[in-house]
């Protein structure tokens, strides 16, 4: 059976996971979640996905959360091409600028908090934006000094890995919210180099199924 994925073409965390599969070659049935409708609330889809997040991959009998850990599942279960170095260094390297998305940048400005920031903490628009820009051209200042300190065509390297999937969906993200990017032109570099790859230029968000203007 193919596999399934559970997304929402705007979601990066989503997006992160698509790639991945492209990357790998995999075929999937793309099956949209719309964020904004909160369908993800619905208890239909939380028969699925106990986070009632996205993305959610659906493997057989098996139902993986959090997009890092079902992209090393992945990694692991359709080694080629690999996803993270073969040497510890390598892969402690690539999870940790993955990490620096991931962790330090996304969840700051994901839908739950600009929700929570425009509901009980009352934000404007105006606020809301600055709060989202801070995070994000702060975050990716940290991710410019892990490239500057060891250049490679990709964030590790001449081949795209984890770190890269993380990377082109954030950048997505800060274009949107019009973001200062002027100041991580290694960041930039990389992101152009893996947009060069049919596996992250197909897989956009205004490809997807679900795609709205």
């Amino acid at each position: 059976m193919p596999l399934a994925l559970y997304s929402f073409f705007r979601s990066s965390a989503s997006y992160r996971v698509r790639i991945a599969l492209a990357l790998k070659g995999l075929a999937w049935d793309y099956r949209a979640v719309d964020l904004p409708a909160k369908e993800n609330l619905a208890e239909s889809y939380g028969a699925v996905s106990a986070s009632r997040l996205v993305p959610l991959l659906v493997d057989g009998d098996a139902a993986l959360t959090q997009s890092l850990a079902i992209i090393e599942y992945l990694d692991e279960t359709h080694p080629e091409p690999p996803l993270l170095p073969a040497d510890a260094l390598g892969r402690a390297r690539v999870r940790a600028i993955a990490l620096d998305i991931a962790c330090e940048i996304h969840p700051l400005n994901n839908l739950r908090v600009l929700r929570y920031l425009a509901g009980p903490m009352k934000l404007g628009e105006d606020e809301r934006n600055r709060w989202y820009r801070h995070w994000v051209e702060t975050g990716l200042e940290v991710v410019e000094r892990q490239l500057a300190a060891r250049p490679g065509r990709y964030c590790h390297g001449d081949a795209p890995t984890l770190a890269d999937c993380c990377l082109v969906p954030q950048i997505f993200n800060a274009r949107r919210y019009e973001c200062r990017l002027d100041h991580v032109p290694n960041v930039m570099r990389v992101f152009d180099a893996c947009m060069a790859l049919p596996a992250f230029e197909q897989t956009r968000p205004e490809r997807c199924p679900d795609a709205t203007p």
